[in-house]
């Protein structure tokens, strides 16, 4: 066995040399740079570029959905409602920058006169900065981005959407139920929509103890613009949760 620093090696995993030997080594390929340590400087600078860049927004609300969402939609134009109604509530919205509900929310905030913050995704299929961001950020990594959601919003309004929203959803639920966050607001937009999983999470998830009582109250659903930003405005308990 062999320990270097947090890792242990056992087997065939001991490396022949060690970590001081491979880096004063003065000769050798560079194929390093394209390696896993370069690309924790990459993280780095993802992470101070977005914490010099919002450090300064001031109070913001995040806001979920589709990136599938036409503009046709009633769901479309309630975003649109949301992103208003936040600037005028004296809140910066902040989505993920993209096509849909995002783009939608971004429209409101941005005509409205607020902050208008897209945090962008490298991905393969889409997509690039909607034109309503007055300030945007494009991030290479899920995790960096998922960790400015968090730090900047005082408080979620979740909107109709697949696996992605499901993903920030619940990120967010676990976060205040676990209490690795302080509490906030998380407010489920749209009955017709998301109804089903609220009631899938009382009648098989809680019924069977995998929560508590307790936990159901970190939820609130509406389909309500004023409502939900009533919601999202109003202050917070220290701490929520089991």
């Amino acid at each position: 066995m062999r320990t270097q620093g947090p890792v242990i090696r056992r087997q065939g995993q001991v490396q022949q040399t060690t970590t001081d030997q491979r880096l004063l080594a003065g000769r050798g390929d560079a194929a390093w740079v394209h390696s896993d340590q370069w690309r924790i400087m990459r993280m780095q600078a993802e992470f101070v570029e977005g914490f010099s860049t919002l450090a300064e927004l001031g109070p913001a609300i995040g806001v979920f959905g589709s990136a599938r969402t036409p503009k046709n939609s009633p769901m479309w134009q309630a975003g649109v409602e949301i992103g208003r109604g936040l600037a005028h509530a004296g809140f910066t919205a902040i989505t993920g920058g993209g096509p849909g509900i995002m783009e939608a929310v971004n429209k409101g905030a941005a005509q409205a006169g607020g902050v208008s913050v897209g945090l962008g995704i490298e991905l393969p299929f889409e997509q690039a900065l909607n034109k309503h961001v007055t300030l945007g950020i494009n991030f290479r990594y899920f995790f960096a981005r998922k960790v400015m959601f968090l730090k900047y919003s005082k408080g979620f309004i979740v909107m109709p959407g697949g696996f992605g929203t499901f993903d920030e959803l619940f990120e967010a639920l676990t976060l205040v139920q676990t209490r690795k966050v302080t509490s906030f607001p998380i407010v489920l937009f749209g009955t017709t929509f998301w109804s089903p999983l609220l009631d899938w999470i009382r009648g098989t998830v809680l019924a069977n103890g995998y929560i508590s009582e307790v936990d159901l109250d970190l939820l609130t659903i509406t389909d309500s613009v004023d409502e939900a930003i009533s919601w999202v405005s109003a202050p917070q308990p220290a701490g929520n949760g089991t």
